[in-house]
């Protein structure tokens, strides 16, 4: 589904109008508009086809891939976020007093950056961050071979709001004394159940009733990997591919909104 007039008017103080740059005499072509390419970006990221089979509705995909690899570099997705994130948290829609971490696996067989091996194939690490009602509040990729615990600082980094999660709660994976201190020393609460093989027990049973509502973040998974684009990697770019899951979890803010 295209983007509605009220999704629109919310997005486009974030999406630039490109210069027109004369070719001939008589002008050369007009630029397509906004609105029509971002429709047809959409597409490509909600079905996963490929660029060349972009419907005829839509501006031509050189149009559309273009345009979207600009946007990239100019980081217009991530103020998109940022902008529409911080609108949410305005309205008290944002919940940041409990959070949850975790990652996923994108495979790509074609390689390239941030592609490693795992037990499926070569991969593409996905890690997100949701809020208390499950809305996306940071995203972030690396190779598929890098542990998650060494991933959250950076998924942190790359958050959408300027505020800091209180509390982050994750699985087992996440049971490691060394992110608890980098965490508290930014005033965060890691809260995950202990490795069956850890010997010093230092979780508080009574706050690890807050795991319960894990599920949050697994739902988030299915809602971002709706988002076919997400679920195979094909961009031998990782940052393009970084781009189509920001504008997924951009989607998700929007509608909220």
């Amino acid at each position: 589904m295209d983007l509605t007039d009220e999704q629109w008017e919310l997005v486009r103080p974030f999406i630039p109008d490109p210069e027109r740059t004369v070719t001939s005499p008589k002008g050369g072509w007009p630029w397509r508009d906004p609105r029509d390419v971002l429709n047809g970006v959409l597409w490509v990221l909600r079905t996963g086809a490929p660029w060349a089979d972009i419907p005829r509705r839509y501006p031509p995909y050189s149009t559309c891939y273009r345009r979207f690899k600009r946007w990239v570099q100019e980081g217009v997705l991530e103020k998109l976020l940022h902008g529409l994130a911080e609108d949410l948290r305005r309205r008290g829609k944002l919940d940041l007093t409990e959070c949850y971490v975790d990652g996923s696996h994108a495979g790509a067989k074609r390689g390239g950056p941030l592609v490693g091996l795992t037990r499926r194939g070569k991969a593409t690490k996905i890690m997100a961050v949701a809020d208390r009602t499950g809305l996306p509040l940071a995203c972030w990729i690396a190779s598929g071979p890098r542990h998650e615990t060494k991933l959250v600082l950076d998924t942190l980094k790359a958050r959408f709001v300027r505020s800091l999660p209180r509390i982050l709660i994750g699985d087992k994976a996440y049971d490691s004394d060394p992110l608890d201190a980098e965490l508290r020393r930014r005033h965060v609460e890691m809260i995950a159940p202990h490795h069956p093989n850890r010997s010093n027990k230092t979780q508080d049973l009574r706050k690890l009733r807050r795991y319960r509502r894990r599920w949050l973040i697994e739902r988030l998974f299915a809602w971002l990997m709706r988002s076919r684009r997400l679920v195979t990697r094909y961009e031998t770019k990782a940052e393009v591919f970084l781009g189509f899951l920001r504008l997924a979890c951009a989607r998700l803010l929007w509608r909220r909104l």
